[in-house]
């Protein structure tokens, strides 16, 4: 049997991965679940999985998760470190989909103790990339890819040499306001952006998805996982996300990843790598389907794909800048403090001012210093919140 973590267990990729484990249940043994709030949900899947350990995010619930295991014998735990020691025990195979860079010291400690970590927390890779490569080199660690447009490309990869490879477009619905007049942006509701077309995902990742903060990510991530020129990094839109990837070659050609809108794809592809085994996904009708339609982003509309860029020239630790002033700004704008457009020039200002200044983001990659940048970032962005509304 494989011996099973899931850092998050209780958010959309959590449960789907909880879902496959459930179908062959002969084939897992679940270590350690966590999770934050839903403590409810966390010891129900606790006692459903036969996990030995459940973790909550939060000190203060660790008497409701303890009250909530009551008689079943699973281990009970609360706080960072204890997710970080959870993710430290012998397993197999550990999920990393803790949303933000919360998820960067567990998923390194995973791949310390040599576990195939299936990285879901796209913020790791942007924040501190090459301390992730090089601690998984280090253990004989591996990373699988687990967000639909990763997994896509490494999937058309099997096979290819990168040397071969020219190009690797990822796509992105447009989110929630894809076809909204620009001059309407402004006035977008929080509820509004927490609302995807055909993605069911949590509300901050929904809402990143909206501005195309999402995107910005994964072309950062792309760019450290498969060890990518930017510019050969491509982004086009795909109202359909049908296509999640493609990668082009020397000879001309294209290969696609096509397939539904359902993270029970990608999960599936990482929990049984290196085979393929049968999922509980549909089968795309191609002829219903009729037709697929792509178009290049507005670069007016999203300027957070730019921003990517400027993070994927500069190097170093400005990707730690970059995710840190992007959550703030995320909890800003669900907070009511800023707008929708606002969160984007939240952002470019954060990077202006910790980007000059030298030594800075120029500084040797650890934990410590990616947590220290960080925390500048964020202390950084309420400032300039705090100053645009004086």
């Amino acid at each position: 049997m494989r011996r099973i973590t899931i850092l998050g267990a209780t958010g959309s990729i959590g449960q789907s991965t909880l879902d496959l484990i459930a179908r062959e249940p002969d084939l897992f043994e679940v270590v350690a679940l966590t999770g934050g709030r839903n403590i409810a949900q966390l010891a129900k899947d606790a006692r459903a999985s036969g996990a030995q350990l459940a973790v909550t995010a939060h000190d203060d619930l660790l008497d409701d998760l303890r009250t909530a295991l009551e008689g079943s014998g699973i281990e009970a735990a609360a706080g960072a470190q204890a997710i970080t020691e959870a993710a430290a025990r012998p397993a197999d195979w550990v999920m990393s989909a803790i949303v933000g860079a919360a998820g960067l010291p567990p998923g390194l400690k995973a791949l310390e103790q040599g576990a195939t970590l299936a990285l879901a927390n796209k913020e790791s890779l942007v924040a501190a990339g090459p301390l992730m490569i090089e601690t998984a080199a280090r253990s004989g660690a591996r990373i699988l890819p687990v967000d639909s447009e990763h997994s896509a490309v490494f999937q058309a990869l099997v096979g290819e040499s990168m040397d071969a490879v020219r190009r690797v477009i990822i796509t992105a619905s447009g989110g929630a306001f894809r076809d909204w007049p620009r001059d309407q942006l402004a006035s977008v509701t929080v509820e509004q952006a927490s609302t995807h077309p055909n993605w069911a995902m949590g509300q901050r990742i929904t809402i990143d998805s909206a501005s195309m903060f999402n995107k910005a990510l994964e072309m950062i991530e792309a760019r450290e996982f498969f060890d990518l020129d930017p510019e050969r990094i491509e982004v086009l839109i795909h109202p359909e996300s049908l296509v999640h990837a493609l990668v082009g070659f020397c000879d001309g050609a294209l290969m696609a990843h096509v397939g539904p809108p359902d993270m029970r794809h990608a999960i599936g592809y990482a929990l049984n790598w290196p085979e393929r085994r049968a999922l509980p996904v549909a089968a795309l009708d191609l002829a219903a389907i009729g037709s697929l339609s792509f178009s290049a982003p507005d670069p007016g509309r999203y300027p957070a794909l730019r921003l990517a860029r400027e993070v994927m020239a500069e190097r170093g630790l400005s990707g730690a800048v970059f995710n840190a002033a992007k959550e703030r700004a995320l909890d800003h704008f669900i907070a009511g403090r800023i707008g929708f457009l606002a969160m984007s020039g939240v952002v470019e200002e954060v990077l202006t001012r910790l980007c000059a200044q030298k030594g800075l983001v120029d500084a040797g990659i650890s934990l410590d210093s990616v947590t220290h940048l960080d925390h500048l970032s964020r202390v950084c962005a309420d400032r300039v919140v705090k100053e645009q509304h004086r």
